[in-house]
């Protein structure tokens, strides 16, 4: 059932693709005398599609999924599709003959149809799912504020299709657990006998067996695999470490052909590190190409302004604490600096140019950024890196700093686009931009990286901590 689901959805994709492209051809204002282009385009970008799309996890299973993040994963897939459909028309040479209207007509039409077809479907599953249909029976086994938390995140999305009818609790006093768990829905089963639970499981058919436990309840863990270990439900185990996890994740990696949970690790999964390194790369490549006039007439600026060369380059740390060289237009005159020592600009600093003070207001200064990113040293979206310096500074006062290092740094970041960048004259300024930080790295999402995407444009380049 679950094959026939994904070949559907991806016929259906390609549908919606061609019809997009033939609407697109409907709507433009020229002759229609390039449509033999067109079609080889579409017809291209649909192969890319059936290729590239299961790599960003379109044709995953829906169920407990946020609209936000579906739309999020279908876009970023769909304009890496085009990246590399437009590529291969390039080498081609044959991306003179694609008419310009026809292709953003069609881009945006096939986005929007490959996106509300989605969200569609998903509430229509999420109505069906209200209504009683298509649900997953799901028996908990747990105790404490993690079991109440998860019951209360069921509660909280029914249209993910999961209903909690059952709950074991392993140990303590079950009185006391159960009065716990009163604010539960009163539908849902208590069990503190455990032969009693195993029978209603069964008796009941249940889809899912979900073990909300600690660590410490190995044999409690043991005891429910080894007992249902020959029936037909499926047995997750969602382990409570927070109290020893650095990020709010539970994310399983393969080592070895083990599986492992990231308690100090990058809270970013592989799949999802290579979808950010593919848009990273794209956008880095299309905002040089698109902003190469500005670049141009900024380093022409900054070369007449003072003597110098355009570009200021200096050494800082990036993912996994290692060294690149980082780039900006340069905005200060040539001055000496005591070896280890790295001050930072100041209002009203006189070693800024007239030229560089409006650079960094408006931070056109970062714009050589991209080619780091597009190097593969930094991200569009991170924490921003320090001078080597003030990194050994800030890694020995301030908690959690050297865990800045374990992604990429960005060219703007959730700290930035809040309001903290500039001059760290106080421990106290940098302690709050760290915790911005890590709040970004355990909340990492392609739909937050958008955000701040935005809020850079919108409101990022003036703001009165820069200078």
């Amino acid at each position: 059932m679950r094959d026939f689901q994904g070949l559907f959805a991806r016929l259906c994709d390609v549908a919606l693709i061609f019809a997009a492209a033939v609407l697109a051809s409907h709507l433009r204002f020229d002759d229609g005398a390039q449509d033999g282009f067109a079609d080889a385009f579409a017809l291209y970008t649909a192969a890319f599609a059936l290729v590239l799309f299961p790599v960003f996890g379109v044709y995953e299973s829906w169920r407990g999924r946020s609209k936000r993040v579906l739309a999020g994963q279908v876009a970023l897939a769909w304009i890496v599709v085009q990246a590399c459909a437009l590529m291969v028309m390039f080498s081609l040479r044959q991306i003179d003959f694609i008419s310009r209207l026809w292709f953003a007509y069609w881009s945006a039409l096939a986005a929007g149809s490959l996106i509300v077809y989605r969200l569609v479907a998903h509430a229509v599953l999420a109505r069906l799912r209200h209504a009683g249909l298509n649900l997953h029976q799901v028996a908990i086994v747990g105790c404490g504020t993690h079991c109440e938390g998860i019951l209360r995140r069921i509660e909280a999305a029914p249209a993910t299709g999961f209903r909690a009818t059952a709950v074991y609790l392993p140990n303590g006093d079950p009185r006391h657990e159960l009065a716990a768990l009163d604010h539960a829905d009163p539908t849902v089963e208590r069990f503190d006998d455990f032969d009693a639970f195993v029978k209603y499981v069964r008796a009941s058919d249940l889809h899912e067996l979900w073990l909300v436990l600690p660590l410490s309840e190995e044999r409690t863990i043991l005891r429910v695999v080894r007992e249902f270990h020959e029936d037909l439900i499926n047995i997750r185990f969602m382990p409570d470490v927070r109290a020893l996890a650095l990020f709010d994740t539970s994310g399983i990696i393969d080592l070895l052909g083990v599986p492992a949970i990231n308690l100090m690790a990058s809270p970013l999964s592989p799949s999802a590190m290579l979808k950010k390194e593919i848009f990273d790369r794209v956008f880095a490549l299309c905002a040089l190409i698109g902003l190469a006039p500005l670049l141009l007439v900024i380093a022409i600026a900054v070369k007449v302004s003072s003597p110098g060369p355009v570009f200021f380059r200096q050494k800082r740390k990036g993912a996994d604490g290692r060294v690149f060289t980082i780039y900006k237009f340069r905005s200060m005159r040539i001055h000496d600096e005591k070896p280890g020592v790295v001050k930072q600009a100041v209002r009203h600093d006189p070693r800024v140019t007239r030229v560089g003070a409006f650079l960094r207001r408006t931070s056109l200064d970062e714009l050589p950024q991209f080619f780091n990113v597009l190097k593969g040293d930094m991200s569009v979206v991170g924490p921003r890196p320090h001078a080597l310096e003030h990194d050994d500074l800030y890694q020995k006062v301030v908690a959690g700093y050297i865990h800045r290092y374990r992604i990429k740094p960005g060219i703007t970041g959730w700290a930035q686009v809040n309001g903290y960048r500039g001059e760290t004259d106080r421990i106290e300024k940098m302690e709050r931009r760290v915790a911005h930080d890590l709040y970004y790295l355990g909340n990492w999402s392609f739909a937050l990286d958008m955000r701040i995407i935005a809020a850079t444009v919108v409101k990022g380049f003036r703001h009165t901590n820069a200078y």
